[in-house]
C-alpha cells in the first residue's frame, strides 16, 4: 500500500483514520495524499437558498481552512511524505476521481453532521464506484498495526475474492490471517461456487498462510457474528466483499454490507 488516499473532514473518525494512515504509511514505506473536497459549489445560481449559501461560503471556506492547518501541523511532525488536494465539488466523485491511481482509499464511516443511523452514502459511493479498496476506520481506532491478526469473511462469492485479492499486500504483513465462512443452516441459502480452500490456495501462492474456520450462523446477524470472530482473535482488520450497486449506494447496499458500515468495530477493508 505505497499510495494512500486520506478523506479529510470533520467527521468524528478523522484522527483515527489519520492515525491509521501514519501506521500503514511507516509500515508500507507509503505516501499520502491527504484530499480535501468542499461541496458548497453544487448549489447553482438562482437556487431558493442561494443567499443563505453564499452568506456562509466565508465560514465553511475558513473551517476547511483551519483544518488543513491542524493536520497539516501535524504532518509536518511524523516524518511521512504527504501532499494536499483542496477542491471543490462533492467528496465521493473527487474520492473516486483521484482513487485509480491508489493502492488504497481511507474514509470514516460517518459523514460530518450526520446522525449515525445507518450507513453512510458518502461510504457507500466509494465503496461501489472506486476501483481500489476502502479501509473504513471507525472512531476511537488508536493504531493499526500491519504485523497482527486478520480475518477474512469468506462466502465464496465474486466480492469476497475480490476483497481477498485486494487486501494481500496487508495479509502479506499479517502474524495470522483467518479465513472465516458463516455457514447457514441447511437450505436457508445459496452456496457460492469458491469453497474455502480456494481462497487459502490463492493466498498460498502469495506466501500467506491461513486458518480456515466455519463458524455457524445462529440467531445473531452476520455482521456481529464476524466481528466477534475477529475480536476473539485479537485481530486489528477484518475485510469482506461489499455487496451493492454504484448509484444510491447508500439504499441498495447489501444487508451485511450495511451492518458493517453503519456500527464497524474495528477498521474494515471493504472491495467491490
Amino acid at each position: 500500500m505505497k499510495s494512500i488516499l486520506l478523506h479529510i473532514d470533520h467527521d468524528p473518525a478523522m484522527t483515527a483514520r489519520l492515525q491509521v494512515a501514519l501506521d500503514m504509511a511507516r509500515a508500507c514505506n507509503g505516501h499520502i495524499t491527504c484530499l480535501q473536497a468542499v461541496s458548497y459549489d453544487v448549489f447553482m445560481p438562482g437556487d431558493f437558498y442561494g443567499s443563505a449559501i453564499a452568506a456562509a461560503l466565508p465560514v465553511i471556506r475558513e473551517n476547511a481552512e483551519k483544518l488543513r492547518a491542524k493536520i497539516e501541523a501535524e504532518l509536518e511532525h511524523e516524518g511521512v511524505p504527504f501532499d494536499w488536494r483542496f477542491e471543490y465539488g462533492v467528496a465521493g466523485q473527487r474520492l473516486i476521481e483521484a482513487s485509480p491511481l491508489a493502492d488504497i482509499v481511507i474514509m470514516g464511516p460517518a459523514e460530518a453532521g450526520m446522525d449515525r443511523s445507518g450507513p453512510s452514502a458518502l461510504v457507500g459511493d466509494v465503496v461501489t464506484r472506486a476501483p481500489v479498496p476502502v479501509l473504513v476506520v471507525p472512531e476511537g481506532t488508536h493504531s493499526f498495526d500491519v504485523g497482527a491478526p486478520m480475518l477474512v469473511a469468506w462466502n465464496g462469492s465474486a466480492e469476497s475474492a475480490h476483497a481477498l485479492r485486494a487486501a494481500v499486500p496487508l495479509l502479506a504483513c499479517s502474524v495470522k490471517v483467518t479465513l472465516a465462512c458463516v455457514v447457514e443452516q441447511a437450505g436457508e441459502g445459496k452456496r457460492f461456487d469458491l469453497p474455502s480452500t480456494e481462497g487459502a490456495k490463492y493466498l498460498a501462492r502469495h506466501g500467506i498462510s491461513c486458518e480456515i474456520v466455519e463458524i455457524p450462523r445462529g440467531e445473531a446477524r452476520i455482521a456481529d457474528t464476524l466481528f466477534s470472530a475477529a475480536q476473539l482473535r485479537d485481530c486489528a482488520l477484518l475485510v469482506m466483499g461489499a455487496y451493492g450497486h454504484a448509484r444510491l449506494a447508500e439504499l441498495v447496499l447489501g444487508g451485511v454490507t450495511r451492518h458493517m458500515l453503519s456500527e464497524p468495530q474495528m477498521p474494515v477493508l471493504l472491495a467491490h
